[in-house]
């Protein structure tokens, strides 16, 4: 059996987004990773005995899920933020495709600020659907509930307290997101694109 791999993630000085929510941050995705893998081991160890242990089956599955969705959720928001901001290019593949699907970048990114907006702790969600050839926006409360079945995360961006009340306190979320945007690699999410498509 495989195991998950920790990602390494080279984010410079963000503006609003301390280094030390950085830092925090980052060791709660480690424990998504090491959790992963222990749900892992610990479902091959039940496996043993699967009547006897049918139950406690069930119920770590289940826990693999989240824990799973939330590493891979977390490792696009990061990836996102390395390398410094790059601003949007209407030029980019992500870039006419968000023109494409959505009119204006104007308008998809007031609709995905929007739904980040959501009351409660969730993710916005950019996703690319294979079948139907369009980008969707999404907002889901907990990772391992509603992640949308076989479309593959281009953008991420956490709205879970973590990600950002030490800097903003709870009714700054709204200020949260606009740094996110002026943080934002446009150039990994570019790829992020590319590669879906391709």
């Amino acid at each position: 059996m495989k195991t998950f791999e920790e990602n390494k993630f080279a984010i410079p000085e963000l503006k609003g987004i301390s280094k030390k929510t950085i830092e925090e941050h980052l060791k709660l995705y480690a424990g998504y990773v090491k959790h992963a893998n222990l749900i892992q081991t610990k479902i091959e160890e039940l496996k043993m005995d699967a009547e006897k242990n049918a139950y406690a089956l069930g119920e770590i599955n289940r826990r693999f899920g989240f824990e799973f969705d939330g590493m891979r959720n977390h490792e696009v928001y990061f990836g996102s933020l390395e390398g410094g901001a790059k601003e949007f290019s209407k030029t980019s593949e992500i870039g006419k495709a968000i023109v494409e699907n959505f009119g204006s970048f104007e308008t998809w990114l007031a609709s995905f600020k929007a739904i980040a907006l959501t009351r409660g702790i969730g993710w916005a969600l950019l996703y690319y659907d294979p079948v139907s050839d369009q980008l969707l926006n999404a907002w889901i409360d907990e990772q391992h509930l509603g992640q949308l079945q076989g479309c593959y995360l281009i953008l991420a961006l956490d709205m879970w307290e973590h990600s950002f009340v030490a800097d903003y306190q709870p009714s700054g979320k709204k200020q949260y997101i606009e740094d996110f945007f002026v943080n934002l690699n446009w150039d990994i999410i570019d790829t992020n694109y590319t590669n879906a498509i391709n």
